[in-house]
């Protein structure tokens, strides 16, 4: 059972998120892409947000500056913070434009913010759970979906809300975290998703 729990860890680690939710919206969008554009979107944001953070991961650790991939100390997360910070901003600028991708823009602009609270977070010497922030916000972003394309998520959305609870189990039983720092995860996750889809739903 401890395998199974711990799994969690890995499969919703925050770095899968992003590219995630990416997929979950080409798949349920119901505009038409040419699949050309669709695998371009999907591989740029994958290698802007996997790839290139976690070489950046071992090149700190080479440096020094980091010790282990589970970044243990606050003041270990704030360079990987701020790097992840101009990653998002780089897709917001040049891989997701406003204009062609508003719901899906607004996703990132949310995980962006909520990557500068915890940064801010970080400073203050409070780790706040990256892993509750990241499943969070890809749950609020499909549930959002789900209902402004009428389409019935349910099953997903149920597993979504199962891998939240999952995702905390796991982080306390490795002693990562305290109980205070997965429910602030939760939500500096979820408040930014929330604003930004809204604003995206009733003024745009």
């Amino acid at each position: 059972m401890k395998w199974f729990i711990r799994l969690a860890s890995y499969i919703f680690h925050p770095l899968w998120m992003p590219i995630l939710g990416s997929i979950a919206y080409f798949v349920i969008s119901p505009r038409f892409l040419p699949n050309s554009i669709i695998k371009a979107k999907l591989l740029a944001i994958a290698i802007l947000t996997i790839f290139i953070p976690i070489v950046f991961y071992f090149l700190l650790k080479n440096l020094g500056l980091v010790k282990n991939i589970r970044l243990p100390k606050a003041k270990e997360r704030c360079l990987p913070m701020v790097f992840f910070c101009l990653i998002l901003l780089t897709v917001l600028n040049f891989v997701l434009a406003a204009e062609e991708f508003a719901v899906l823009h607004y996703f990132f602009t949310g995980i962006l913010y909520s990557s500068f609270i915890a940064f801010l977070m970080n400073i203050f010497k409070y780790k706040v759970s990256l892993h509750m922030m990241g499943i969070a916000g890809v749950t609020c972003f499909i549930t959002y979906i789900s209902i402004i394309y009428s389409t019935n998520l349910i099953c997903l959305i149920a597993f979504l809300f199962f891998s939240i609870g999952w995702t905390a189990s796991s982080r306390i039983q490795q002693k990562a975290h305290h109980l205070n720092e997965l429910i602030i995860g939760l939500i500096v996750g979820i408040l930014p998703q929330v604003s930004f889809l809204m604003i995206e739903h009733f003024f745009l």
